[in-house]
């Protein structure tokens, strides 16, 4: 089956010399220079012939292999009605990130940012027996989120193309069996595409659900840190559970005593009061990982209520507020206001310690008045220098467990590069990488929130399990061409390369024409994707610059050697071989060297 020819004398192009100025990262700035996208605002931009050949690839791949797990397409419209997104409390829960239109007649609709609710109701609308599912569905669409700060070209984008599927089960059980599947289809995909990735263990966030996992494509320029650990095993950070630390025996600490700390409400200046007003008996110097500070947050449930609560971690630790609110979730949460504490008039600011906070200062009915929550790090046992709830006074060695109690554990801090992996096989690292694709299994959230059941073996309505799978399209694009380039332009796989090879045609002989545009019937004849730059008048510098800015996988040159000798060089754009043959071998020779990519 003959392949359509690209001819550079016709396509719609434009080569940039010099970087977009407001282009952030290597693939956002060769995308626009090749000619790939055009920036038309932030986080938006349009697609352009090569552009468009990329990522139908990617999608083909992508259909490819969900058509192996029995996964069938459909697709929505992008603009949709409020009340599914009501019912499911996520119109309210996206927050500002949700794009929210009205129209003419005052009725709310937003821009779709992920689909759970229409597939949910779309499956209740056709589906009524245990004899119908499972199914899987799946759409490839743009989606739309208000980022606060768009960058990294579409990595972090308004408009993205995304792949969502969605699996509809009797069981939880066989809702597990599909996840499995489902995932195993995802790695085909990304390891066809030839995006590296690490699959780790993630929270549902707004999604809801029970297990979930990321896939993560490792790089610098990711906003989403991971650790992994010496086994290979992963976690998005926010996902992170701490080892449970080991007990501490106390039996030896000295008392708990109040002291004057004057003028020392940060951990810095109570270190340095300390070490001057009250040094150890031992020598050693006191540290910050000696302090407990207690830090007072709001938390907004979802009813509407707002509770506070004191956090109490390590003094050497800084608070990572994304994971402790993961640990809240579906609540957020935020620093408390003055207003807040103004309930709480036995809190003295800078001074705040356990002796007023949770089972220490209870209500009449036996309730902290004040919820405490220690950092899953604290070890029952651990002494501490902590506030005294009196200003310029802390209490030295307190005991957690001897002198004070805490209503529960949260995982509050930021992860260290050195603390313990989750699975005992040793201390983690940190990693950055850009979100390419996760998993979930949703469970019942959905069906119940909108109804959907279907009638079992005996007749019964019951709730159907359901789990949510996602791709983020354009960002694999993107990060393919984050991974695959050099100094000179993008260096395409060849499973997504707008063509296979990029035939070109120098010099003012037209036998070098001529012979280009033979070999290029050959290879197209033999279903090889050629683009052919036969453009006149344009040198043959620029041409090779170009060849290589645009990034096809082969690069076949037709000129002086081809009138003077009778040869065809054939250069491997990775780098990796160059090859000069005869005329009459060259179309064989780059239909063997397509074929071995």
């Amino acid at each position: 089956m003959s392949s359509e020819v690209l001819r550079m004398s016709q396509m719609f192009l434009r080569t940039l010399r010099d970087d977009p100025a407001d282009a952030d990262v290597n693939s956002a700035k060769l995308l626009i220079r090749a000619g790939y996208i055009r920036k038309v605002g932030p986080g938006l931009y349009s697609w352009l012939p090569l552009g468009l050949k990329v990522l139908r690839k990617i999608e083909n791949v992508i259909r490819e292999e969900l058509a192996k797990t029995g996964a069938q397409e459909v697709e929505f419209p992008v603009l949709l009605p409020k009340d599914p997104y009501t019912a499911t409390n996520r119109w309210e829960e996206y927050g500002d990130n949700l794009f929210r239109v009205k129209d003419r007649h005052d009725a709310d609709y937003l821009l779709v940012p992920t689909a759970e609710e229409m597939f949910t109701l779309m499956v209740k609308d056709m589906y009524s027996s245990y004899k119908d599912l499972p199914v899987t569905l799946y759409q490839i669409k743009s989606k739309y989120r208000d980022e606060f700060r768009p960058r990294a070209g579409m990595i972090r984008g308004r408009e993205f193309v995304m792949q969502d599927a969605y699996s509809f089960d009797m069981t939880e059980e066989d809702l597990k069996k599909n996840y499995l599947i489902q995932r195993d289809a995802y790695e085909r995909i990304f390891q066809r595409l030839h995006v590296p990735y690490v699959m780790v263990h993630a929270t549902s966030g707004p999604m809801g659900g029970s297990a979930s996992e990321e896939f993560l494509s490792p790089m610098p320029i990711g906003e989403d840190t991971f650790a992994l650990a010496p086994s290979g095993a992963a976690w998005n950070v926010e996902a992170l559970t701490t080892v449970k630390p080991q007990d501490v025996d106390f039996s030896s600490t000295e008392a708990m005593v109040a002291l004057e700390t004057p003028d020392s409400p940060t951990i810095e200046t109570l270190v340095d009061q300390s070490n001057a007003l009250h040094p150890r008996s031992d020598g050693r110097s006191w540290q910050a990982e000696d302090t407990l500070k207690n830090l007072m947050i709001a938390v907004k449930h979802p009813t509407g209520e707002r509770e506070v609560v004191a956090i109490g971690v390590s003094g050497d630790r800084q608070v990572d507020m994304k994971r402790l609110e993961a640990s809240f979730t579906p609540a957020e949460i935020e620093e408390a206001t003055p207003e807040d504490l103004a309930a709480f008039p036995e809190l003295v600011k800078g001074y705040i310690g356990p002796g007023v906070l949770g089972p220490q200062n209870t209500d009449e009915e036996g309730h902290s008045r004040i919820k405490y929550l220690l950092d899953a790090h604290i070890a029952r046992g651990s002494e501490w220098i902590t506030g005294a709830d009196a200003a310029d006074t802390h209490v030295f060695h307190a005991v957690y467990g001897r002198d004070f109690e805490a209503d529960g554990f949260v995982e509050a801090v930021e992860v260290r590069t050195g603390d313990m992996s989750p699975d005992g096989s040793g201390p983690l690292s940190l990693e950055r990488g850009v979100e390419i694709g996760q998993v979930f299994q949703l469970g019942l959230k959905y069906s119940k929130a909108l109804d959907l059941t279907v009638l079992n073996e005996n007749g019964k309505a019951v709730p159907v399990w359901m789990g949510c799978y996602g791709i983020g399209v354009s960002r694999v694009m993107s990060c393919i061409a984050e991974f695959f380039n050099d100094e000179n332009g993008l260096k395409w796989p060849v499973e997504v390369a707008p063509a296979q090879v990029h035939v070109i045609a120098t010099g003012r002989d037209q036998m070098a024409f001529d012979t280009a545009e033979q070999l290029v019937e050959q290879l197209a004849s033999a279903g090889i994707e050629v683009i052919f730059d036969d453009r006149a008048k344009v040198s043959p510098g620029i041409k090779f610059k170009d060849s290589e800015l645009l990034g096809m996988p082969l690069i076949a040159v037709s000129g002086r050697d081809t009138v003077n000798n009778g040869t065809i060089e054939i250069r491997f754009r990775d780098g990796s071989d160059t090859k000069v043959v005869s005329i009459e071998e060259a179309a064989q020779a780059i239909i063997e060297a397509v074929n071995a990519l």
